[in-house]
């Protein structure tokens, strides 16, 4: 499903795509056949992106400098993106996040995190949308936000907040918009370890080692399994999914539901003790 010319004629803008799983994904579009608009607010690192990506795949990429937490910046670079042509499909990928016990958090740590991915993502989301509307366009949107958006989580309270906020965008526009052509996805992933953000978060070797392996599998995702979801849900293919939100951890958040989970832990002998009939 995943063959060449899967996103051809695509024109797609990702935020936040020039480092991480943004950049992954830019490049997993362009094999596809797909032109690319990378953003962010490093001009430098975009120019580099760019350059890089070009140059491997042979495909159609192009930056904007947009500072996604300014809504004037916004309309501007928008505009100047569908001037060139319309967009067909936009990925919500750029985000913050602070790992800190909450009543240590100023006003400004929380609206760090919010601005971006709370405002940010609805700032450029309907930016796209209106335009896609006035054109009578037909689009996708896919934006990436994380389990702990409907279970909470301790210690990122900005961040559960506003990813909160982005499933709920989704499924209010995909209701709202569907009729109208535009389809709103999610994506809620687990360990996908990226150099900037993973190194932020994880500030021992130990914690990142839980935090990698606690899922069923044991394992941390790799990019390429997040990029084939996010390709699938921007193709034609997957018109009929809209509203949903996908969850590709490896089974991990279900395992922390679980009120019986830890019973891993328990060895032979204490399952054997506990057998109908075993004294203890």
């Amino acid at each position: 499903m995943f063959a060449d010319g899967l996103l051809k004629g695509k024109k797609i803008l990702i935020t936040g795509g020039g480092t991480g799983l943004g950049r992954a994904m830019a490049e997993r579009f362009m094999r596809l056949g797909a032109a690319v608009v990378i953003c962010g607010r490093r001009e430098d690192v975009l120019a580099d992106t760019s350059k890089e990506l070009a140059a491997a795949t042979g495909g159609n990429i192009s930056w904007r400098g947009m500072d996604i937490r300014d809504p004037d910046a916004v309309e501007t670079v928008v505009g100047a993106i569908f001037a060139d042509g319309p967009l067909d499909g936009l990925v919500n990928n750029a985000a913050g996040n602070i790992l800190a016990r909450t009543e240590t958090l100023s006003h400004r740590a929380f609206d760090a995190v919010t601005k971006i991915v709370f405002n940010g993502t609805a700032y450029v989301t309907l930016a796209c949308a209106k335009r896609w509307l006035d054109l009578e366009h037909k689009a996708s949107v896919v934006s990436i936000i994380t389990t702990y958006a409907w279970t909470g989580s301790a210690y990122v309270l900005p961040s559960a907040m506003a990813k909160a906020g982005v499933l709920a965008m989704t499924r209010s526009l995909a209701v709202e918009w569907g009729g109208r052509g535009l389809r709103f996805n999610a994506i809620a992933p687990g360990p996908f370890p990226t150099d900037g953000a993973w190194s932020r978060l994880m500030p021992s070797p130990e914690m990142a080692h839980i935090a990698e392996t606690r899922n069923p599998l044991g394992r941390v995702g790799e990019k390429d399994e997040l990029t084939s979801l996010a390709a699938f849900l921007l193709a034609d293919g997957s018109a009929y999914i809209n509203g949903d939100a996908i969850t590709i951890d490896a089974g991990e958040w279900l395992k922390g539901a679980g009120q019986f989970n830890f019973a891993e832990m328990l060895t032979d002998e204490q399952w054997a003790a506990m057998r109908p009939g075993k004294k203890g």
